[in-house]
């Protein structure tokens, strides 16, 4: 397999969950602003959005988007426990972490590395967020992981979006419980070794 990515973008929860299974993958990097992969290679002809992250499969076809992706890759190896069996409400409770991460805290954040956005908006974005990171504290309260002891895909994408914070003006000192979780989340070795991959330690 092989993962387009960009530093420190969205794909380092794929790259993360890679690393995580201890699978064998390939990376390609991508610059998003000139559309070419470190290559050369013009990167809408990979996948037409433009958009990290992309996997492309040993048989030559690619699946896009992040939440897909990591479900893809945690189904390769289930014994490794980053997703619950398919059709179980533990299951479903992983979905649903990964549909408000990319719907409520993914979005927002993007916007607030946009250099044209007005102050005014990005100071409302900020202000969501802030709503949003008092639910996933409440929510995490004394567990290790959203969903209890063991982590799941979910972890590592909100890990990435909460590490956005410090680049968007958001301190996640404010919500101890998540900075504790951030930091749990940023101990383990599969994590260290993608952000070290990417150039971001």
């Amino acid at each position: 397999m092989k993962l387009y990515y960009a530093p420190g973008a969205c794909s380092l929860s794929p790259h993360i969950v890679l690393r995580e299974l201890g699978l064998p993958f390939d990376l390609e990097k991508v610059d998003t602003k000139a559309g070419k992969t470190e290559k050369g290679t013009d990167f809408r002809t990979v996948n037409p959005k433009g958009a990290v992250p992309t996997l492309e499969l040993d048989d030559g076809q690619r699946l896009t988007e992040g939440p897909a992706i990591v479900q893809y890759l945690a189904d390769r190896k289930p014994e490794a426990g980053l997703i619950p069996a398919a059709g179980s409400m533990e299951r479903y409770r992983v979905q649903e972490w990964l549909n408000y991460v990319t719907s409520e805290l993914h979005k927002r954040f993007s916007p607030l590395f946009g250099p044209k956005a007005p102050a005014e908006w990005k100071a409302a974005l900020r202000e969501q967020i802030g709503t949003q990171l008092d639910y996933v504290s409440r929510a995490l309260g004394e567990k290790p992981y959203l969903l209890g002891a063991q982590p799941t895909v979910a972890d590592f994408y909100l890990f990435v979006i909460v590490s956005w914070g410090r680049s968007a003006e958001i301190d996640i000192g404010r919500w101890p419980a998540l900075k504790a979780y951030w930091k749990r989340i940023g101990a383990r070795p599969s994590v260290r070794a993608a952000l070290q991959a990417e150039g971001l330690t």
